[in-house]
């Protein structure tokens, strides 16, 4: 069965990175244990971060506190930005498109 997650071979990038072979082999483990391939895996979690589920967006929240990735200014000035967009939206109703340019307008405001 074809995975419909793969891009077309003339539409796609190759992602790489490295890590250490004990994390590699849980991941595969995890994978198996999950049904679903490496490449499925990471193209569902660029998929979530990408469309800003909320749920990668506490992960990584967690993740940039806990190895502090991340600046506590930084940080802080994120989750300003991100509750600002998310009551606009609400306030608004805006569709996908203009969600995107309204982080893009603060982006581009900040310097973030």
């Amino acid at each position: 069965m074809k995975d419909p997650t793969v891009p077309s071979a003339e539409n796609r990038k190759k992602i790489m990175f490295y890590d250490s072979p004990e994390r590699q082999n849980k991941l595969r483990i995890r994978c198996d244990f999950d049904g679903i391939s490496q490449s499925q895996f990471f193209r569902m979690m660029l998929t979530g971060y990408i469309e800003k589920d909320p749920l990668i967006y506490e992960f990584l929240k967690q993740c940039k506190e806990k190895y502090q990735g991340q600046g506590i200014q930084k940080r802080k000035k994120m989750d300003q930005i991100k509750k600002a967009a998310d009551r606009i939206t609400k306030m608004f109703a805006l569709n996908d498109e203009e969600k995107e340019d309204i982080f893009d307008i603060i982006e581009t405001e900040t310097g973030l």
